[in-house]
């Protein structure tokens, strides 16, 4: 599974979102632009360090609590739960030798804040009227419930035409791999434009967090529109590498991370395979292991799959074999021998016809 690289900001997003008993005071203190400083953590030498001054107050949270105690010009000091309200009007007094690239000085503390010690810091600005998440060394700020919505709705739409793409460079890689004619670039094509793809969804997913309640629509119709492409991707990836050391697993997170420049050089993506750099990918014929394309027969278990690709090694041998050389791997009857042998005919049939309709 890949690792998300925001899920820091996702999940604050989804703590802080609308309809939530802290977005309620940070909305309020919005409202009335009295402006405020929180930071939240409960780990108590990061207060001995950096809060200075202030007013014990170690009650439970209410959003009316939040909001009359911002009135003063202090920082409040909330639990990492944000369940407590520790001190209100103190001063948070980070290292000024931590750089910052923020302006106004209650940014400027919480950026320094946040990266001295890793908590969660929100600020909120008077003048300029605006929420930002400042978390370890990333910034994020939160916008009107309205043009988050339609942001998402926008990157929903940009979304359905780069997965239209994927699907076509896909359909041409599963009829290539029944006619083993399958090339390096092929295969790289494939996995660039899922890798566009998820980073979209990325994206929409913290926009749906931010979103809260309000992005149930938006949720529904990415789950829609997703349809396992990570694990499509993964398979691929299982099916190609040639890194021996390296999971599936971690070659995605590898690949995951990747800037969007870096994923338009072929090069980049090959290397991570661990392949060579050609020049002409084109030209490079590779062969499937055969792992995504069982995985689509119904009711065939992981270790069966596992058995047909380590005994044949490749899919084009697995479609070769007769069902006596297949009742031969451990586990695999001559029923499930000729259920292997009809379904690989069927989805070849098929994947042809979607080729031909598209």
């Amino acid at each position: 599974m890949r690792q998300k690289k925001d899920d820091k900001i996702t999940e604050i997003l989804k703590k802080i979102a609308p309809g939530t008993p802290i977005r309620d005071g940070l909305e309020n203190i919005l409202k009335a632009r009295t402006g405020a400083l929180l930071l939240f953590t409960d780990n108590e030498e990061f207060i001995k360090q950096i809060v200075d001054g202030g007013f014990c107050i170690n009650e439970e949270y209410t959003s009316s609590k939040l909001y009359e105690l911002a009135k003063m010009d202090g920082a409040i000091v909330l639990s990492g739960d944000m369940k407590r309200i520790l001190f209100a009007n103190a001063e948070l007094i980070p290292s000024s030798d931590i750089q910052t690239v923020e302006t106004g000085t209650r940014h400027r503390t919480a950026e320094r804040t946040a990266k001295q010690t890793g908590e969660l810091v929100i600020s909120i600005s008077q003048r300029r009227n605006i929420i930002t998440i400042f978390i370890d060394n990333e910034r994020y700020i939160l916008e009107d419930t309205e043009v988050v919505l339609n942001k998402a709705n926008q990157a929903i739409q940009t979304l359905e035409k780069y997965k239209k793409v994927f699907d076509s460079k896909l359909n041409i890689l599963n009829e290539y791999e029944f006619n083993d004619i399958v090339t390096l670039e092929n295969v790289l094509s494939v996995i660039q434009r899922a890798e566009m793809v998820m980073q979209i969804v990325d994206e929409i997913e913290k926009q749906i967090a931010e979103l809260g309640e309000d992005g149930r629509l938006v949720d529904m119709q990415l789950e829609q529109l997703m349809g396992g492409i990570e694990k499509e991707e993964e398979l691929i990836i299982k099916d190609y590498s040639i890194i021996e050391d390296k999971t599936s697993g971690e070659i995605l997170e590898e690949i995951s991370n990747l800037s969007y420049e870096e994923l338009l050089k072929d090069q980049n993506i090959a290397k991570i395979l661990g392949y060579d750099i050609f020049s002409d990918f084109d030209e490079a014929y590779v062969y499937t292991r055969g792992y995504r394309i069982l995985n689509k027969i119904p009711r065939m278990p992981s270790n069966i799959v596992e058995n047909l690709t380590q005994s044949f090694k490749s899919l084009q041998h697995i479609i070769d074999a007769s069902i006596e050389e297949l009742d031969n791997v451990e586990g695999i009857g001559e029923v499930r021998a000729r259920n292997i042998k009809t379904s690989l005919k069927r989805m070849q049939e098929q994947f042809v016809f979607d080729n031909i309709i598209n």
